[in-house]
């Protein structure tokens, strides 16, 4: 029967891996399409986000210096993006292979440790670019304290070095075992560790994701306020549609990448943990899986902040792909607006149309 070499059947107690076909439960699950699914989606994350990330990452060093705040953070972003898909073709051959892990325990380890330092990493650069943004916004006289570019710098090695942290249990809980002929790389760990495993990552979803999730959305629902009733020359048409299009982008990268993974997977995991019915735990299961790939997404859609919210950035890519034919003059980013020079001296106020503060130039992201 063809379909029984796709299924697994086993025996009722806490998975070996929730996250995979390894696991032990009396069910039959058939995941033949997670073996087309994942290495597919996986290479199309791994393309997409190479070829969009790593000229990012080449204009950011070497055309959009000096950085202010805001481009600190999105270089960060485009960084982690960048280190994740180039931890893809590892994934990819081993779904392939039908979950087939001969790179060894180490390298296991570090594969799936990465794919979460990303994510929360981006989570959290996400988080500092909307925080950013509503104080510009909102509150233009603390963003000049707080928007400095080496404050920015700062903040994105303390996110780098927290999260890492943060993910340290990872490395000790995720391992390999074989299975036959298989050598299996757990996206968790071991059975009988199993339910700790479920404690430490609803910990780690609440601190890493939960909280900057809820940061995120009072920050731009506190923007759209204003931006809807600005006051008079605090922000012009044009700076107040580039920051409805970062709500706009910043919302539909947690909507699409970030929330349904963490849900499904909070599901999947409470189900194994609770021995829910087979049919549930089937249902669950595919989609888990299918919105795994999506968690991915987000090394693809972060690019599009970049394009739509920073001008200088938008004129550099543009003569990137025209072999360096420019565009026609724009205005300054409104990114900038909040992040003037750390030795300026200038003091900005919502009704400073004839004050003596110099004007943001379009050398700023």
């Amino acid at each position: 029967m063809a379909s029984a070499e796709s299924s697994l059947l086993t025996t009722l107690g806490p998975s070996s891996d929730p996250g995979n076909s390894e696991v032990e439960l009396d069910c039959w699950f058939n995941e033949e399409f997670k073996f087309i699914l994942l290495p597919v989606s996986y290479a199309i994350v791994f393309v997409l986000g190479l070829v969009l990330n790593a000229p990012t990452l080449w204009l950011f060093i070497f055309h959009l210096r000096p950085w202010d705040a805001t481009a600190t953070y999105m270089f960060h972003l485009a960084l982690s993006d960048t280190l994740y898909v180039l931890s893809l073709p590892t994934l990819i051959y081993y779904y392939a292979a039908r979950n087939h892990w001969p790179f060894g325990t180490e390298l296991c380890k570090f594969i799936r440790f990465l794919f979460y330092w990303n994510l929360y990493c981006s989570v959290l650069f996400l988080t500092c670019i909307s925080v950013h943004r509503y104080l510009g916004i909102c509150h233009p006289l603390r963003a000049l304290r707080w928007g400095r570019p080496r404050r920015a710098g700062l903040l994105c090695l303390a996110v780098w070095l927290v999260v890492a942290s943060c993910l340290v249990p990872n490395l000790f809980f995720v391992t390999t075992s074989s299975k036959g002929d298989t050598i299996l790389c757990h996206d968790t760990t071991r059975p009988e560790e199993f339910d700790h495993y479920v404690h430490f990552s609803s910990i780690i979803m609440g601190l890493l994701f939960g909280v900057p999730c809820l940061v995120t959305l009072v920050c731009y629902g506190l923007m759209a306020r204003r931006l809807y009733r600005p006051l008079p020359g605090a922000t012009q048409p044009s700076s107040r549609l580039r920051s409805l299009r970062t709500i706009a982008v910043v919302l539909t990268v947690f909507a699409v990448c970030f929330v349904p993974f963490h849900i499904t997977r909070t599901i999947y995991y409470m189900a194994r943990l609770l021995e829910a019915d087979c049919r549930v735990l089937n249902i669950v299961n595919v989609v888990y899986k299918v919105t795994r790939p999506l968690a991915s997404a987000n090394s693809c859609l972060d690019p599009v902040l970049y394009l739509l919210t920073g001008d200088k950035y938008r004129r550099q890519f543009w003569k990137l792909c025209h072999g360096g034919s420019s565009q026609p003059p724009m205005a300054a980013s409104s990114l900038a607006l909040v992040s003037l020079p750390e030795q300026s001296s200038c003091r900005w106020t919502a009704t400073s149309q004839g004050s003596g503060c110099p004007t943001p130039r379009a050398h700023r992201l």
